[in-house]
């Protein structure tokens, strides 16, 4: 058992149990969705729901003490909610605004906050003691939480249902890439959780050597199996 997973028994159901669902459901709608509705659709769809989610960027930026990048993240939200028509067009990037990805555990992190055991939540996914602390902070931050106090409950469903499925189609090309190449698909998923969020919390440049011990434990668990 690693370390790092004392859970891992629990945390293989759960991945089970949601590989389930999303085999059988999110994934058939996905592929569905990413045949039939064209690409300029689809990607003023996904800049939307990615604009709705990013005060928490914003905040998260002000917390980890990115003052600049905090004013910069809110500045790109407005652009982005008002000439952007309620962030279908990314007019903020067009502007030289880039598009950052801050949540409240890699604040955590910065923090000096250790990852803790990794979880993997069912339906939801991969995440670990510490990330978990992001679930409500993102859900209170969301603007689509805000909206849902003016939107009626019939137009809110087919809004969130249509970000499921938007997500679950970005992540379709690593959902491949998993089924093709990973001799066990949960340690896959695991350990490319882990690396991710190395790197996130580093801003793209994470310690050499903290990376290269997560390639040799993948490395080692693989040829153990």
């Amino acid at each position: 058992m690693d370390a790092g997973d004392p859970y891992e028994s629990t945390n293989r159901k759960s991945y089970w149990f949601t590989d389930v669902i999303d085999r059988n459901i999110l994934e058939p709608v996905a592929d569905v969705y990413l045949e039939h509705v064209p690409h300029a659709i689809q990607r003023p769809i996904g800049n939307f729901y990615r604009n709705l989610a990013y005060p928490n960027v914003a905040l998260n930026a002000f917390l980890q003490g990115k003052v600049r990048q905090g004013f910069e993240d809110s500045l790109r939200f407005v652009i982005n909610s008002t000439i952007g028509l309620f962030g279908l067009a990314d007019m903020a990037g067009h502007m030289g605004f880039k598009e950052n990805n801050e949540d409240f555990g890699q604040t955590l992190a910065v923090w000096g906050l250790s990852s803790g055991s990794y979880i993997f939540i069912p339906v939801y996914g991969p995440s670990n003691r510490r990330d978990i602390a992001d679930l409500p902070v993102s859900f209170f931050t969301d603007a689509l939480f805000f909206a849902s106090y003016v939107i009626s409950g019939p137009a809110l469903v087919p809004l969130l249902f249509l970000r499921v499925v938007d997500k679950r189609a970005r992540l379709s090309g690593p959902m491949k890439i998993r089924d093709q190449s990973a001799l066990d698909p949960y340690l896959f998923v695991r350990e490319g959780y882990l690396q991710q969020r190395e790197f996130l919390i580093h801003d793209g440049n994470p310690p050499s050597g903290r990376y290269n011990d997560l390639l040799l434990e993948e490395e080692d668990e693989e040829i153990g199996d």
